[in-house]
C-alpha cells in the first residue's frame, strides 16, 4: 500500500516510537515493529587520519522511503570510546547543501558515546523521505577522534576543516571545504514504513560493494549516480512490484573480503572480515531482513583456498540465516581474470553446489546465476567484454544493469513471507 493506509496513520504516533538505548544492537531475531534498514555502508577499517573538532557531511541513499529515520553509527575498529557531539539527518540537494534538517538524539541525549567495538541507534526522527533518495547524515566531533570508515562509497562526503567546529545545521555546505571518498561512521539507515514487506541484504565482497559501478564506458565515469546493481535492483523493485509487496535493499558489500575465514593469501587489510565473522553486525542486525543475496567465493578462490572451506563456509553461513528466519539465494563465483585452471575446476565445484536442485543441495533457499550473466558466451572463464570494467572481475554499469535485470523479484517476494517484523 505504499505510504497511504497503515503507513499514514503512523504519522501521528510518531511520538510514541519506540526508542532504543543507547549501545544496543537490535536485530537477529527480533521483530522489525515497522522498521526496515533501507541503506547500509558495512565499516572495514579506521579512516586514515583522525577527525579534530570538526563536522562529517555523509550522503546515504536509500531504496525506500517512509515517516521516519533513525540512523546507526558505529566504532567497531576503535580502540577508545568515540563521542559524536551532535547528529543530524536533512534531505540532500546538491554536493553538501541540505534543506529540512532535523536534530537526531540517542537515548534522548544529543552527543552519543559509543564504546570500543560498538554501536548505537539514534532515537526516531520523523521525516518523511521517497525511495530512490539521498539523506546526509551530519556529525560534529568536538575532540580528536579516529572514526570508521567503509571505503567505497563511490560519490563524494564531505568534511570540515580541523578546528572549524559545530555545522551540523548549516543548509550551505560552503563549511565542508573537503571531499572524501569514503563513508565515515555511519553504517545503516531505517526508515519506519510498516509497509514494507521486508529487506534485501546483498551480502559478499567488491562484486556487492559496486567496484565498476562509476564506469559508464570508455573516458566516462559517473560519481555520486548510484549505479551498483543493487541500486538499480531497488530502483526495479520500486517501479515493478505492486504497492503492497515493497521490499527495501541493504549493501553489505565489503570490496577484498572472503566467505571463508582463513586463505592462505589473505591480505591483512581484510583479515577478521569474512563472512561468518562480519554476519551479526552486517546482516543479522540490520532490521526487517527478509533474504539475502550471498555472493562470495571470487576472493577466495584467488587468494589461494580450495573449494572445500568455501563450501564449509557457505554451509555454516546459511545455517546461521536460516536459523534467523532469512531466505538464501546463492550466487554461483562469476569467471576473473588470473584464475589458474584449478582455480577454474574449484570454480565449476562451487557452481555445481550452488545450482544442484536450484537450492544450493538443500542448504539455500535459491540460485541468482550471474554468472550465466556475466560470462563470455564464446570464453566462460571470462567476463563479457561489453560488461567488463576493465580488470577482468568487476562489472562496469552496463553490466551492473544487466546483473539487476536479471535477478528474479518473485523469488525476492516469496522470501518476504518469513520476515522479522
Amino acid at each position: 500500500m505504499g505510504l497511504s493506509g497503515r503507513v499514514v496513520a503512523a504519522i501521528a504516533a510518531i511520538v510514541l516510537l519506540p526508542v532504543l538505548a543507547v549501545g544496543s544492537a537490535p536485530g537477529g531475531t527480533a521483530p522489525s515493529n515497522g522498521w526496515f534498514t533501507s541503506w547500509a555502508g558495512s565499516q572495514q577499517r579506521l579512516a586514515p587520519a583522525a577527525l579534530d573538532n570538526q563536522s562529517v557531511r555523509v550522503i546515504t541513499h536509500l531504496s525506500q522511503g517512509g515517516v521516519a529515520i533513525r540512523v546507526r553509527l558505529q566504532n567497531t575498529f576503535g580502540s577508545t570510546p568515540l563521542v559524536v557531539n551532535r547528529t543530524t539527518i536533512a534531505h540532500s540537494k546538491r554536493q553538501a547543501d541540505v534543506t529540512d534538517v532535523r536534530l537526531m538524539t540517542f537515548n534522548g541525549k544529543p552527543a552519543a558515546s559509543i564504546s570500543p567495538g560498538g554501536d548505537v541507534w539514534s532515537d526516531p526522527v520523523g521525516l518523511h523521505t521517497r525511495p530512490d533518495e539521498d539523506l546526509a547524515v551530519s556529525m560534529y566531533v568536538s575532540g580528536k577522534v579516529d572514526p570508521g570508515q567503509h571505503d567505497n562509497a563511490f560519490r563524494n562526503n564531505y568534511v570540515t576543516s580541523a578546528g572549524a567546529g559545530e555545522h551540523t545545521s548549516d543548509t550551505s555546505g560552503s563549511a565542508y571545504t573537503r571531499t572524501v571518498g569514503s563513508t565515515y561512521l555511519v553504517s545503516a539507515v531505517d526508515v519506519r514504513n510498516p509497509a514494507l514487506k521486508g529487506t534485501i541484504v546483498p551480502f559478499g565482497s567488491s562484486v556487492v560493494d559496486g567496484v565498476g559501478s562509476t564506469n559508464c564506458g570508455p573516458g566516462c565515469s559517473e560519481l555520486g549516480t548510484n549505479r551498483r546493481w543493487t541500486d538499480d535492483l531497488a530502483r526495479r523493485i520500486t517501479a515493478e512490484l505492486p504497492r503492497s509487496k515493497q521490499l527495501a535493499v541493504a549493501n553489505a558489500g565489503i570490496a577484498g573480503t572472503t566467505s571463508a575465514a582463513v586463505c592462505p593469501q589473505t591480505p591483512a587489510a581484510v583479515h577478521g572480515l569474512d563472512a561468518g565473522a562480519r554476519l551479526a553486525r552486517d546482516v543479522l542486525e540490520l532490521h526487517g531482513v527478509s533474504g539475502v543475496i550471498y555472493y562470495y567465493g571470487t576472493n577466495d578462490l584467488a587468494f589461494g583456498c580450495a573449494v572445500q572451506p568455501i563450501l564449509d563456509s557457505y554451509r555454516q553461513v546459511f545455517e546461521r540465516l536460516h536459523h534467523a528466519g532469512i531466505a538464501v539465494y546463492a550466487v554461483p563465483i562469476t569467471p576473473r581474470t588470473g584464475y589458474t585452471d584449478q582455480n577454474n575446476r574449484d570454480r565449476q565445484t562451487a557452481s555445481t553446489f550452488v545450482k544442484q536442485w536450484n537450492d544450493c543441495t538443500g542448504t539455500c533457499d535459491g540460485v541468482v546465476d550471474f554468472d550465466q550473466v556475466l560470462k563470455d558466451p564464446l570464453k566462460p572463464n571470462s567476463i563479457n567484454a561489453a560488461y567488463d570494467n576493465g580488470d577482468g572481475i568487476h562489472a562496469n554499469i552496463a553490466g551492473q544493469q544487466a546483473l539487476a535485470a536479471y535477478v528474479p523479484l518473485a523469488l525476492l517476494v516469496a522470501s518476504s513471507q518469513g520476515a522479522r517484523r
